[in-house]
This record gives structure tokens, C-alpha cells and sequence, in this order.
């Protein structure tokens, strides 16, 4: 697919029924081509006839009918992550196989991007027998393509061959000392991991964690480094269950902490329903934890359950997550993985995109999809989003904070 304007910057000018109204202190805005601009204030009253009424949370806001994909900018300052020429691109495809899902990894130094499939989905082709696919695309092709063509590209993507260590990879970061950090939600009996993968053939890797002083987790889903430091922060909600893949859960849905130097792991939050993606602020002092409570596997979507960011402070002593808050609620699907920029914008793949909030948790803009996009990461590119049966670029001029741990 293409944006549906393109061309040179254009103008928004007041048309309410496109939606397209300038701020009143932005008579003047100008969006990237093929953006729509959403003035929240057209929106606040809609009258007891309006017949678009977004009665499931599957169905994204778009009241332009911009044909996607596209770049929603709700507020200004959306403009200083976009940047003028912002685009929205596809560059890998496979319909009918949700092969590009999770646990993005970009390795600035291969140019590539590692990633894993659907795992438990209907279109991800495995199960309580059958394992997930880790494969990875790179970059520097992408950006070949797409200069020879203002259309959209399709990238072959290479499958790496882990060993049976490695089952159902459902979240990754790093560079972690040179290798991929991957989480696993394990399969069947197989307990879930945090495991590193060497990012270069052949792919050889090592578990360093696989239960908590004895028992199974449920099935691990996000991961992340404290800034700073070495030590991993990972999520553990039933997912796993929920998707028909592992046992009955046995323990809390929680996020942990583990200190590899020492081999401690301890609980740092609870009190989710389920527990999913998780990021740091750049300083360390804040953590970001997604509740996906709202979608529950094979027990269907309960709207009335959380699809909700929830902000932490991190003690400076004992790295325990303090002073929960709400940050944002996601109105369209869940907000599943999350990413921040350096300038403390937050990213999440929820219901129809990726949506952005700034550090104080007002919605800023979307990159509009119509499809669930579960993660994203940052590459010298700009943005890799993850649409399970599609890969997208947006060449936006944000930068991402920094995963890499030396």
C-alpha cells in the first residue's frame, strides 16, 4: 500500500468535515505528505446522531476515512518526531503468516533487524507441538530498494535455525553484550527463558534463566535493560495459556528482576491482569509497564479490562517499581510492546498502529495502519514497525533511546 497524498508538503487549511482544521495558534500547520491532522476539539462533542460510534475496540479512530497506511498527527508537536517528509512504507510481506510479531532487535552494526512470528496465534502456525520463527531483515537492502522507488518493497527475510532451547520467542532487546536478549514464553512442558543468541552464524545460544527458585513462569513476554546497568526487567503474564500453548499458570502475572551477576530473581510489580510490554525512561528513573488485561487469548476481548500504560518510579536502592500511575489508556486494541524516544516520547503497538504519547501522556499521533501492530523498533532508518503479516518503515527523524549494553 501507499499514502493516499502524496507530493510536497502540504498545507492544512480549516475543512472540518476532513478534519484537517488548523490549531487556532497553528493557523498555518503544514503535515508530511499524505498526513491528516485531527483537531481533538472537532471531536469533543459528536451529537446524539452521529452514527460512527466505535462500539468495539477493534476498530481504530479515523474520522478522515484516510485510506491507510498514514501518519495521524493529533497534536503539533507530533511534527517534531515526523519530521517534514515523513513516509509510511511497507517493506516485507507474507499474507497469511503473522511471521513479523515480536521481539525486534535492531543490531546497528550488522544494519539488521531480528524479530520472531505470531506466538499462539492463528496465523502464527504453532502451538503446544509447534515452535515459532525467529528471522531477521536487513536494513541496508531496505534502504537500497526504496531508493530505486517511491512505492512499497518486499524485502526477503532470512530465518535463523536456533536450537530447541529457544521456544516461542516473544520478546527481545539489546545488543546485550554483543548478543541478542531474548525472552520465551516456552512451549508445552518446556519452561519459558531469558536466553542469549549470538547475532551471527550459527546463531548458537545460551539460557541464563528458566524459573523462579524452582518453578516454571507462565510465559515470558517483554524484556529490558535498567539503564546504566546489567540487570533484566522481564513481564510474565498467562499468555502462553491463553493461546493453548503451555500449562495452566501457577504463578502471579508479575514483572521480575534479575541480576545475572548474582543469579537473583525477585518481583519488582504486580497486580496486573496481564502484564506485557516494559521500557525505561533514558535516566532510569521510570519505568513503563503495559497491561493487556482487555484481550484474553481463547476467553475472547472483555473491553472493561485494562488496555492501559501504567508508569512506575524505580527506587534508586532496591530497583523496585514505586508509585504506580496511570500514564495513557490505548483506544483501540491493547498496547503491547513499547519503546521510548530521546526525547521521552512513548511508543506502543496497539489496535490499527503504532500511537505516541508524549512524556506526559497525552496522545500525540499514530502511524496509522488499520491492523494490529504488536512492536516496533528504531533503526538508522527510522522507525521498524511490526504488522505480523507485513514489515513497515517510517522514515521519521526521532531517534530512539539507546538498548545496547556493553
Amino acid at each position: 500500500m501507499t499514502p493516499s497524498t502524496t507530493g510536497a508538503i502540504i498545507t492544512v487549511t480549516l475543512a472540518l468535515v476532513s478534519c484537517t482544521k488548523a490549531s487556532a495558534s497553528n493557523p498555518n500547520l503544514t503535515v508530511p505528505p499524505g498526513a491528516v491532522y485531527i483537531n481533538p476539539l472537532v471531536y469533543d462533542v459528536v451529537g446524539a446522531n452521529y452514527t460512527e460510534w466505535r462500539n468495539l475496540s477493534t476498530i481504530g479512530f479515523n474520522p478522515t476515512n484516510t485510506a491507510p497506511p498514514f501518519i495521524q498527527v493529533f497534536d503539533p508537536s507530533f511534527l517534531n518526531i515526523t519530521g517534514s517528509s515523513a513516509t509510511i512504507r511497507s517493506i516485507a510481506s507474507n499474507p497469511g503468516f503473522d511471521f513479523a510479531h515480536e521481539a525486534p532487535i535492531y543490531v546497528p552494526d550488522l544494519n539488521v533487524v531480528f524479530f520472531s512470528s505470531n506466538d499462539g496465534g492463528a496465523l502464527g502456525y504453532n502451538g503446544w507441538y509447534n515452535n515459532s520463527v525467529v528471522s531477521m531483515i536487513n536494513m541496508t537492502e531496505v534502504d537500497m530498494a526504496l531508493d530505486s522507488t517511491t512505492g512499497d518493497v518486499n524485502i526477503q527475510v532470512q530465518t535463523l535455525n536456533p536450537s530447541d532451547n529457544v521456544q516461542m520467542v516473544n520478546g527481545g532487546t539489546g545488543p546485550y553484550k554483543g548478543d541478542l536478549l531474548f525472552v520465551t514464553s516456552g512451549r508445552a512442558l518446556l519452561p519459558p527463558s531469558i536466553v542469549r543468541v549470538n547475532p551471527n552464524p550459527p546463531y548458537n545460544d545460551t539460557i541464563i534463566l528458566d524459573n523462579f527458585l524452582g518453578r516454571q513462569f507462565n510465559s515470558l513476554n517483554d524484556i529490558k535493560i535498567l539503564p546504566g546497568t546489567d540487570i533484566m526487567f522481564f513481564t510474565d503474564p498467562t499468555y502462553g495459556w491463553l493461546n493453548g500453548f503451555r500449562p495452566e499458570p501457577m504463578l502471579p502475572s508479575q514483572v521480575y528482576r534479575f541480576d545475572p551477576s548474582t543469579g537473583q530473581v525477585r518481583v519488582v510489580a504486580d497486580q496486573f491482569v496481564l502484564p506485557n510490554g516494559i521500557a525505561f525512561t533514558h535516566d532510569g528513573k521510570s519505568a513503563f509497564v503495559t497491561d493487556t488485561g482487555s484481550f484474553e487469548g481463547f476467553l475472547g476481548t472483555n473491553q472493561t479490562l485494562p488496555s492501559t500504560i501504567y508508569k512506575f518510579d524505580v527506587d534508586p536502592q532496591t530497583q523496585a517499581f514505586t508509585n504506580r500511575r496511570v500514564f495513557a489508556y490505548s483506544d483501540s486494541g491493547i498496547p503491547d510492546g513499547i519503546q521510548l524516544d530521546t526525547m521521552g516520547n512513548v511508543y506502543s503497538g496497539c489496535g490499527e498502529g503504532t500511537h505516541v504519547w508524549n512524556a506526559e501522556g497525552m496522545l500525540i499521533g499514530k502511524f496509522y495502519l488499520n491492523s494490529t501492530t504488536a512492536e516496533m523498533i528504531f533503526t538508522k532508518s527510522g522507525l521498524v514497525i511490526l504488522d505480523e503479516e507485513a514489515i513497515y518503515l517510517a522514515n521519521i527523524q526521532a531517534q530512539g533511546v539507546d538498548l545496547t549494553v556493553s
